[in-house]
């Protein structure tokens, strides 16, 4: 009983100084306590009227405001070409972007969006959207004038592209003989307004 009782004197204790639930509502369903009646009986003094003090001003956000979806009109576009002439090294291409508006703004380039296409003459040779796997989205923001690559250069294999031949060994390939051909990119509803181009010998 002893035992019983010093468990109990130290469990109040510790409630009275570790106060773990200050500031808390007590448990639901508890009265609370009535006042004593030498506390109900107590004069109460004459309250002293106090001037209400004005509202203070509503503080303004310092946040600058969030920058808005690019305007297709500002952003160029410029397809790029790792060379003027191949023979045997590879083609890569790639695409190069600028915000030439003069306010920050938001733009998807992920690979989701982005095309490119290789042509010559009135024949469209490749499409980097026939046989894409997995594309993704990937919104950024764009400082103004501010001028970004893609990091991934793609290879194209001077083969013809279409959807159903993705897993062909044979594909026709490209003529070569100082064959001319162009390359012009798209990103979302932006189109490079001039073509890169390059010769296959």
């Amino acid at each position: 009983m002893l035992l019983l009782a010093l468990v109990l004197i130290a469990g109040v204790a510790w409630l009275v100084i570790a106060q773990p639930w200050s500031g808390l509502a007590g448990p639901a369903g508890e009265p609370e306590p009535e006042p004593t009646t030498s506390e109900a009986a107590a004069p109460s003094a004459s309250p002293t009227p106090i001037d209400s003090p004005s509202p203070s001003p509503e503080p303004t956000s310092t946040e600058p405001p969030k920058p808005q979806p690019c305007d297709p009109d500002v952003i160029d576009l410029e397809p790029m070409v790792s060379g003027e002439v191949f023979e045997t090294k590879p083609v890569e291409v790639w695409m190069k972007l600028t915000n030439t508006g003069s306010v920050d703004c938001t733009m998807d380039v992920g690979t989701s969006k982005q095309r490119f296409v290789i042509t010559s003459g009135d024949d469209t040779w490749w499409r980097s959207t026939d046989c894409q796997s997995e594309p993704s989205d990937y919104v950024v923001t764009l400082a103004a004038g501010q001028t970004v690559e893609s990091a991934d250069r793609l290879v194209w294999d001077r083969t013809r592209s279409a959807p159903g031949t993705c897993d062909a060994e044979q594909r026709p390939r490209a003529r070569a003989g100082d064959a001319s051909y162009h390359l012009t990119v798209e990103i979302g509803d932006v189109k490079s307004a001039k073509t890169a181009q390059f010769f296959l010998r």
